[in-house]
């Protein structure tokens, strides 16, 4: 395969300040070829875009996505969509198609914007920085405004706080400056730097911070600094690691804590006002009395912390200061308790902070929680209201310093991808409605730190849509058909969510209404006779992708698959490798069930027959397996038989027997595939 990549940077006016940068790549094969355009407005603010070029070797486009592309001969227009029609300075815009090709394959090297030749420079002497222009900073001594120019946020996680020798040692590369330009030109304004100080510092008293490590985040905050960025750092999993022995030491852990902030605050006693410090991450204790005493704890230590920057002078004494929650949390008794902390400081330069990671069913996918159903929903409108309702509406802003998924400690697919999609759609939209700052949590599962790609760009691309408008979704992302027999209709209804539905598209081609599909109301019907010529040869798995388009936001995808009921089959194996053959034939495992044969739950979690993906089992579907893990046979009583019952996305249900006995366990077939 060969690979063409291009990066020009191209001047799109001779007046003022104005540019583009273009990134061209191409995915060969004999006769064929995909391509990716990603275009960065170096200029003014751009509403409606057309991009043109000519194939030097007269390539043809054959389809297109996130972009209207057309032809004549071998001269190409690319025009945006509705979703992606405006750029920003310094913002990009992607769209890809496939084309074909005779002789040669050529990469086109001059481009054109909105009718302006591109002319290989920017301004009358030199190209433009890739590094966005730093951010206005907002009316002094206003928090709120604040607070609303870091929106939207990102974190650095498992760098800096990483428990280890250094910011490499849970795996992430060393931060760079261009790794910080790379994210700041993905739109975000603000960056959560969090800081394990426990393995930098000397021993009591003076618990002197090692030199090289303070330096070297002196280091990286003053390039987020340059690059426009508002600033958070703090004292992270020091949190966990000594401070939570407070209840049974206090004198200890507040000497230690007290020494620490005295030495950072001194540090950056003058380092611009957009930098600011958050006291501790997700505080918790040890061994305490209850939650009044935990209360009173963190109490002492947001107040300590207070006095200390405060009395250090320098920026630091108006400095935005950031004070959490017991862990964290969005619960009302958590969020009355940190109210009458901020009372009592009387200091209207203070955020107020919580994470959110979801209804923790949904979150993990637990107890049959695969949904972003009304359920998840409200457990997020309940827990935004009650922070908005405690301290914005008082004028007291608010930053979630960490959001996502707790499934995602493990890997992004823990969670189906489209209720995934729904739920940061949902988020960022009431995020906005609150007036609440949210901060992206990225251990480096979502942005790649070494090639400055997203790994899932369509994720990115909702949560990047939920800035500033909400998108349309649908109640699923999967219209599954079956390998044999008749193919009848399928309808999914659209959440529309304030747009309008716009049309359905195959790459660039609209499919025809009344035809292919219809639409009443939310609801939308993919025809027979369009899911019979999109499955083709019906070949298990996807067999077709298409794009529901709505008049605001990210489109939606919906893939057509072709199935069969799963077959699994009899297998022996030991409790630490144990794993049930499957032919998925198509299909897609969305969570397990498992009972003893007197009705009682079996396995880890037994309030819920619902069992933990990706911890008591999980699908391989390369290796056509689902494997049983070591911590389900854990909980599982010897000798007695387990039905398990493997639950589909395409309604299918699948049971299978196991039966521990000691370290060996056997597996058997349990009958035919319910289609639901």
């Amino acid at each position: 395969m060969l690979v063409v990549s291009l990066g020009l940077t191209f001047a799109v006016s001779a007046h003022a300040a104005a540019g583009c940068r273009v990134a061209y790549s191409a995915n060969q094969w004999p006769g064929g070829f995909t391509a990716n355009v990603a275009v960065t407005n170096l200029g003014d603010p751009i509403d409606g875009w057309r991009l043109t070029w000519t194939f030097p070797s007269g390539q043809q486009v054959t389809s297109a996505w996130n972009a209207t592309v057309t032809a004549t001969g071998a001269d190409v227009t690319a025009t945006n969509v509705g979703y992606n029609a405006t750029i920003g300075t310094n913002a990009t815009v992607s769209f890809g198609f496939n084309g074909s090709w005779s002789g040669a394959n050529t990469a086109p090297t001059s481009f054109a914007l909105n009718g302006v030749t591109c002319t290989g420079g920017v301004g009358p002497t030199s190209a433009p920085s890739s590094t966005p222009p730093p951010t206005t900073p907002p009316p002094t001594g206003d928090p709120m405004a604040y607070v609303a120019a870091m929106q939207p946020g990102w974190n650095l996680g498992n760098t800096f706080d990483a428990v280890g020798s250094d910011e490499t040692a849970w795996g992430n590369p060393r931060v760079t400056e261009a790794q910080l330009d790379a994210v700041r030109a993905q739109g975000f304004n603000s960056i959560r730097i969090p800081v394990t100080w426990s393995n930098h510092h000397g021993p009591a008293p003076a618990y002197t911070i090692d030199s090289a490590w303070l330096n070297r985040i002196k280091e990286v905050v003053g390039w987020a600094l340059a690059d426009g960025f508002y600033v958070m750092i703090n004292i992270h999993h020091d949190s966990w690691q000594w401070i939570n022995a407070m209840p049974s030491d206090r004198t200890t852990v507040l000497n230690r804590y007290n020494a620490l902030w005295t030495q950072i605050a001194a540090a950056f006693r003058d380092a611009s006002p957009r930098l600011h410090f958050e006291s501790v991450n997700e505080p918790q204790f040890a061994d305490s009395s209850g939650d009044a005493q935990n209360a009173q704890l963190l109490h002492e230590l947001n107040t300590s912390f207070h006095r200390i920057v405060r009395a250090s002078g320098g920026n630091n004494a108006t400095r935005m200061l950031v004070l959490p929650t017991l862990h964290t949390s969005a619960d009302q008794a958590r969020v009355d308790e940190l109210t009458s902390t901020f009372t009592q400081l009387g200091d209207r330069n203070l955020i107020a902070t919580v994470h959110f990671y979801g209804y923790w069913p949904f979150s993990v996918n637990v107890a049959g929680g695969t949904r972003f159903d009304a359920t998840a929903q409200k457990d997020l409108t309940d827990a935004f209201d009650r922070v908005h309702n405690a301290f914005v509406a008082k004028g007291i802003p608010v930053v979630i310093g960490e959001y996502g998924l707790l499934g995602f400690d493990r890997h992004t697919g823990t969670i189906q991808q489209g209720e995934k999609l729904k739920f940061f759609e949902f988020l960022g939209w009431y995020a906005r409605t609150k007036k609440i700052t949210t901060q992206l949590w990225d251990n480096g599962q979502h942005f790649n730190r070494l090639t400055f790609q997203w790994k899932d760009p369509e994720l990115f691309a909702q949560i990047r849509s939920s800035w500033t408008t909400r998108s349309g979704t649908a109640s699923s992302d999967q219209v599954y058909v079956p390998r044999t027999g008749s193919i009848t209709a399928r309808t999914l209804a659209l959440n529309l969510n304030g747009t309008t539905f716009q049309g359905l598209y195959q790459g660039g081609t609209a499919l025809a209404q009344g035809t292919d599909y219809t639409v009443s109301g939310s609801q939308l019907t993919l025809t027979a006779s369009a899911l019979t010529r999109l499955v083709g040869n019906r070949a298990y798995g996807v067999n077709a992708t298409l794009q529901a388009r709505f008049s605001a936001g990210a489109p939606w995808r919906i893939d057509v698959l072709t199935y069969d009921p799963p077959v699994l089959s009899s297998a022996s194996g030991n409790t630490t490798s144990f794993a049930v053959p499957t032919q998925f034939r198509g299909d897609q495992l969305a969570t397990m069930e498992a009972r003893y044969a007197d009705g009682r739950n079996a396995g880890p979690h037994d309030w819920t027959p619902f069992k933990e993906f990706d911890v008591a089992f999980a699908p391989d579907y390369p290796g056509n397996r689902i494997t049983l893990t070591d911590t389900f046979f854990a909980a599982v009583d010897d000798g007695a038989r387990v039905t398990l019952t493997f639950h589909f996305w395409s309604g299918t249900t699948v049971t299978y027997h196991v039966t521990r006995s000691g370290s060996s366990v056997t597996g058997v077939t349990a009958g035919a595939a319910r289609v639901g």
